[in-house]
């Protein structure tokens, strides 16, 4: 069974914190060990959401505009880890995760505040090894609004 694209609302829940565990997070796969959590990003799935452009919420097709979800200090770099996503998943994640003070969703921790930015696009930029943060990242070619979640 292919795992997406979902509704918001049958995306599968953390086992530990009770949240919807979004696309970029990873989806059960029947026989494996490893049950997706909230609390990192997939790799494999950030890639295939930027190689495929689907949302990192529910995993469909992405239109435009595109919505990246970060921090303050995200914002600031114009440099997001959560793959872009559509606007409404992207709110209904962030109102799902409001008031969790934990590292979620590819954040590291501090700043628990998520802000919205509406973009015509994005560029995919993979670490290389003198990069500290290894993690892959999206970088909004143009910025048309930045919103607090």
């Amino acid at each position: 069974m292919d795992p997406a694209p979902r509704d918001f609302d049958d995306l599968p829940l953390d086992p530990d914190l009770g949240l919807p565990v979004p696309f970029a997070c990873g989806t059960p796969v029947p026989g494996s060990p490893r049950t997706p959590t909230a609390r990192e990003l997939q790799r494999s799935r950030v890639i295939q959401c930027a190689l495929s452009r689907v949302c990192g919420v529910c995993g469909a097709s992405l239109g435009r505009p595109l919505t990246l979800l970060g921090s303050q200090e995200e914002v600031d770099r114009n440099a997001f880890h959560f793959p872009p996503s559509h606007l409404e998943c992207a709110t209904r994640l962030i109102d799902a995760y409001a008031g969790v003070s934990e590292p979620v969703l590819g954040r590291a921790g501090g700043d628990h505040e998520w802000h919205l930015v509406t973009t015509g696009g994005f560029e995919f930029v993979r670490p290389t090894r003198e990069d500290l943060d290894q993690r892959p990242r999206f970088e909004p070619n143009s910025v048309l609004a930045v919103d607090p979640g």
